[in-house]
């Protein structure tokens, strides 16, 4: 049993009368020549440092060693929200204070990557909040979105260096937004529509890091794409189809990757990186 794009995960899901999360799974465990048991131990695991990132993430006041970042999430935490619900107001704090924690060197896990940290952390902790989802269930959820993850690392990118940060808090959007959907009871072909919408709302976002560090735009991306995951997921579950095959829109994203110059790929040399204050903080830093 394998799988190497969405298609054939929902296909497999579909005809084994399984969830998602069952083969990514079981794929898992036949890969790496582990019991489905250890292989879920090494999930719990992940799960329990997202857990701790996002706990310490909301009580950090610290700034990064740069000081370009840190103590927003707690900020936000704090505030009352004008527009948000408080439960959207919080997750949209917890998203920022992963990826705060990523930046003060704090025990993080990369999900797809470091520079993406707090999207699905913060995606599956505001479910749980909001629905009462069981650990089990929460657990099962990262499956779904490793799944997703992979299937993107294989036909386009999970670096920012290779497509910009669509490849990066796109994909973590996208992968938050899949596990939504099964965590919510959503057939395997909604998951690919809510991934589908997902990244089609992504597609292009550049890698732009002020100083090339993973701090300016990167912290507020989280919780911008933590939003979009969340919408998709909604679109998805109401019945909202993407009018573009899902393998086609990752692969359109590999090749948009692809035509983004050098200069919005991680390079600090584009985007908000090139700006004059963007300039004179690298400058200050270096």
């Amino acid at each position: 049993m394998n799988y190497s794009t969405l298609k054939e995960l929902i296909e497999l899901a579909e005809n084994h009368d399984k969830k998602i999360f069952d083969i990514v799974q079981m794929v898992e465990a036949e890969q790496d020549f582990l019991s489905l048991e250890e292989v879920w131990d090494k999930m719990e695991t992940s799960w329990r440092v997202m857990s701790h990132s996002i706990q310490k993430g909301l009580k950090n006041a610290n700034p990064s060693v740069s000081g370009l970042s840190g103590g927003d999430a707690k900020k936000l935490s704090m505030s009352k929200p004008i527009y948000l619900s408080r439960e959207l107001s919080e997750a949209v704090a917890m998203a920022l204070g992963v990826a705060e924690i990523n930046a003060c060197m704090g025990k993080i896990v990369a999900c797809p990557t470091a520079g993406s940290c707090g999207i699905v952390p913060a995606a599956l902790t505001f479910a749980k909040k909001k629905h009462g989802y069981s650990e089990k269930e929460i657990i099962s959820s990262l499956f779904t979105a490793a799944g997703i993850g992979i299937v993107c690392s294989i036909n386009a990118s999970i670096s920012g260096a290779e497509g910009g940060c669509q490849a990066e808090c796109g994909v973590a959007a996208a992968m938050a937004s899949g596990a939504l959907v099964e965590l919510a009871g959503g057939s395997p072909s909604m998951v690919g529509d809510a991934v589908a919408i997902c990244l089609t709302n992504q597609m292009g976002l550049v890698c732009d890091p002020v100083a090339g560090l993973v701090e300016i735009p990167c912290v507020q991306r989280n919780a911008g794409s933590l939003m979009q995951g969340i919408l998709a997921a909604e679109q998805a579950l109401a019945g909202v189809k993407s009018m573009i095959p899902v393998d086609e829109v990752i692969k359109a994203m590999q090749e948009v990757g692809e035509a983004l110059p050098e200069s919005l790929k991680e390079t600090g040399e584009g985007g908000l990186a090139s700006t004059p204050t963007g300039r004179e903080m690298a400058k200050r830093l270096f």
